[in-house]
């Protein structure tokens, strides 16, 4: 990918070093929980004032007290001094940025066409483990999209484990896993992931597996659909990128992983399609760049 020359994304959160922990806002139930048991006795008050007192003079000397007796960061839960990243680790940054660019223009330009106007989300770095809108999670989870704050989560050494665990190198390969991400701020955007979500109440565990397959399918397209773009109009790609995606689409399919894991294959269970369906969509985005290629709720064959 002829990436260096991209324009950075001002959307990246760059969390690496830091603790996950408890932010301000996340604290706030649990402290409206013991409300009531500290008004009612004399010392609990003074407490309650006392702490009013401190919390307001802090802000107004723009310290976040809570935070800092919580042991998190404003804003998402980060804590803890940022560790002295390297310079590969520096060049990963700025490759995440240039990507998430170049999906927010390809995403502003495709919903100008359906009438509309794109919000564009944030790209969270974290090492080992980050707390999100949707709770505490590890770097074990995998890239993640969280629809209650409309951020994209990843941990970078999820790229290693890509190419050594998976035989998935390539920088084109990592571009794809971030636009498949995007693809999911995408299908919250347009009402796509509430419409899945009222679809599956009700329903059996496979029905919702199949559900959100068709959710994840669409997202692979969604991505195929920014690649389109990237190649099309503004020529990043290299030869040989595209096989670079398509192994990694390959990689994670959940027949793919169920097999590699030692497990039998058990297609009910999937969640997010198999090798041959992933590459299928993201294939069908690339190649058409057309955003009605990519209903795959509609889709009779994956």
């Amino acid at each position: 990918m002829r990436w260096k020359d991209g324009r950075r994304s001002d959307n990246v959160e760059d969390r690496r070093g830091q603790s996950a922990g408890y932010s301000a806002a996340g604290a706030a139930p649990v402290l409206l929980r013991f409300l009531p048991a500290l008004v009612r006795t004399k010392v609990g008050r003074t407490i309650l004032i006392v702490g009013v007192l401190v919390f307001f003079g802090g802000r107004m000397l723009g310290v976040d007290v809570l935070s800092l007796f919580l042991g998190g960061g404003a804003g998402g839960g980060a804590t803890g001094t940022t560790a002295q990243l390297s310079a590969q680790q520096q060049e990963q940054a700025e490759f995440v940025s240039v990507v998430l660019a170049d999906t927010e223009d390809t995403w502003h330009g495709i919903f100008r066409e359906l009438g509309g106007e794109y919000r564009e989300p944030t790209l969270v770095l974290f090492s080992g483990r980050v707390n999100s809108a949707c709770g505490m999670a590890s770097a074990a989870v995998g890239p993640f999209y969280c629809p209650g704050d409309q951020q994209l989560y990843i941990d970078l050494s999820f790229f290693h484990d890509l190419k050594a665990r998976h035989g998935a190198p390539g920088d084109f390969a990592q571009a794809y896993v971030i636009a498949h991400e995007v693809g999911h701020h995408v299908q919250t955007l347009l009402g796509i992931s509430k419409q899945v979500q009222a679809a599956g109440r009700g329903k059996s565990k496979a029905q919702v597996n199949a559900l959100s397959v068709r959710q994840e399918l669409q997202a692979d397209c969604f991505a195929g659909l920014w690649g389109h773009a990237a190649n099309i109009d503004r020529r990043l790609l290299d030869p040989g990128d595209l096989q670079e995606a398509l192994r990694a689409a390959t990689a994670i399919g959940d027949d793919r992983l169920q097999r590699d894991a030692g497990r039998q294959v058990v297609p009910d269970s999937f969640t997010h399609g198999t090798s041959a369906q992933r590459v299928k969509w993201f294939s069908a985005g690339f190649e058409s760049g057309d955003f009605a290629a990519c209903d795959t709720f509609s889709a009779r064959n994956l």
